[in-house]
Formats: C-alpha cells, sequence, structure tokens
C-alpha cells in the first residue's frame, strides 16, 4: 500500500496511541449449517449470498436484542441508537481503498435482502458512483495534512455524534454495527480497529472457512469452521452484553433459517 493512500491519510488523522477501552470476544464456529443455507439460498433464489452477508443479518438481529448495546457517546454522554443498520466493509483497487456500504435497519431484512442490497451498493461504489465515497475521497486527496486531525475530530461531533451528513459522508457511516470479512486476504481471524469519527459500538470481522477438527455428539469430526471477532466500546458494552449479543448470533448462524422470514 502507498505510504501516501488516501486511507492511510485518514487513518493517521484519526488514531492517536490506543488508550481507549475496548471490550474483544472471540468465537470459533462450526459453519457447516450456514454454508449448506447458503448453497440453498443461492440455489432458490439466484442470489450470490454469502456468509458475510448472512453474519451481517444475525448480527443485525442481535443488536435488535441487545438494545444495550446500541449507543453512542456523544459529548461525554450514553445516547442510545434506535436502529439496527450494518456496514460492510468493501475492498476497493485491490485493498489500497476500502469503503463501508450500509444496509438500513437489516434486523428487518432477510439474508437475501441483506445480499442483495449491498451488491447494489457494492456495484456503485466500484463504477465511482456512490456520491458519499467518491467526494469524500476527493476532500481528503486535496486536504493538507496539517488539516486532518481537526477535520476528522469535526466529522467525529457531526457524522459519528450527530448522526449529520459532512464532508461528503451521511450520518453514522459505519452504522450500529461493521462487519469485515478478512477471509479473502488469507486471514484466519483479525481484531478490528475501531474509527473514532463513525462512534460505531460493534465490530466484527468474519475470518477465513478452515477445515478443523470438532467434538460433534462426542465424537471427533472434520468441519468447517470460521473465527469471529468482535471488538466493542467498552463503554457502552460490557461482558453481559457481548455475552448475549454473542450468544444471538451463534444460534441464528446455527440455524440460519430462522432468518428467512423478515423480522
Amino acid at each position: 500500500m502507498s505510504i501516501r493512500s488516501t486511507r492511510r491519510k485518514i487513518a493517521v488523522a484519526t488514531w492517536r496511541p490506543p488508550a481507549e477501552g475496548r471490550i474483544q470476544a472471540r468465537t470459533e464456529l462450526d459453519v457447516s449449517a450456514a454454508l449448506a443455507h447458503l448453497e440453498h439460498l443461492r440455489e432458490t433464489t439466484g442470489v450470490r449470498v454469502t456468509l458475510t452477508h448472512l453474519v451481517g443479518a444475525a448480527l443485525a438481529r442481535g443488536l435488535r436484542e441487545v438494545p444495550e448495546a446500541r449507543a453512542r457517546v456523544v459529548l461525554g454522554r450514553l445516547h442510545p441508537i434506535e436502529d439496527c443498520t450494518i456496514a460492510f466493509a468493501v475492498d476497493i483497487e485491490e485493498g489500497v481503498d476500502l469503503a463501508p456500504v450500509r444496509v438500513e435497519h437489516a434486523d428487518r431484512l432477510t439474508p437475501v435482502e441483506v445480499a442483495t442490497r449491498v451488491h447494489e451498493a457494492v456495484g456503485a461504489v466500484r463504477a465511482r458512483r456512490d456520491r458519499h465515497h467518491r467526494r469524500t475521497n476527493g476532500l481528503v486527496r486535496i486536504a493538507p495534512w496539517f488539516v486532518m486531525r481537526p477535520v476528522m475530530a469535526t466529522a467525529s461531533l457531526l457524522v459519528g455524534g450527530l448522526g449529520l451528513p459532512a464532508f461528503g459522508q451521511p450520518g453514522r457511516p459505519l452504522g450500529t454495527g461493521f462487519v469485515s470479512n478478512v477471509g479473502p486476504l488469507g486471514l484466519d481471524e483479525a481484531y478490528l480497529a475501531p474509527a473514532p469519527f463513525a462512534r460505531t459500538p460493534v465490530y466484527l470481522s468474519v475470518g477465513a472457512v478452515r477445515e478443523r477438527p470438532v467434538a460433534v455428539d462426542g465424537q471427533v469430526e472434520v468441519r468447517p469452521v470460521a473465527v469471529l471477532v468482535a471488538t466493542a466500546d467498552h463503554r457502552i458494552v460490557d461482558g453481559a452484553h457481548a455475552g448475549r449479543l454473542q450468544s444471538t448470533v451463534v444460534d441464528l448462524l446455527t440455524h440460519p433459517e430462522r432468518m428467512d422470514t423478515p423480522a
């Protein structure tokens, strides 16, 4: 990656040395049922539904079940987030640039509906038709380095905190939860670094699917396994909330057919 890339310029202006509290949880999940159901959905609908879409749909429903995790900190006070919008990381230009695509009220959608909306948004971003991504990248490219920190601080309050559109970005650009599939990068797992300006409470990474030994009814079997890693703002999410959220997501991914009915 170029040292002068747009993403790196934003990163340098955004993050400082780690000082904030985070809570992280790692789960190894047998995805046999999920993969089988994905194959069924593709065959019956013609939509290319992936594990990423399935995870995003499950996270959205998990956030609905754990309202305490749906909040943001603004001027030192917690403010609730009413919706369960999920943003997905999209790879552009072979990793040189990344963009989020948002699926609003994803908790009300089936995985097929989530996949359809993501595909439409990804097509717009990669074709340079997404005005938010196009305008933000244009502004970042021309902005001097010394103004980036104050600009990002202002964006944090307006875009992430108050949910107002600014600097080419829509309000709360990374949604209520953010999902990134790191498997295609060759990573078995990853701990995502939250973007402070977005004030998104929960991030979830999806690792590569690998065949591993799994205990099934007292017997060892080789099954496809993926590692999910959640990173959350510890000011908002504590261990009890994380446990409830994890239980809901794991249950839905183990029984994915339960998400085929709109909530």
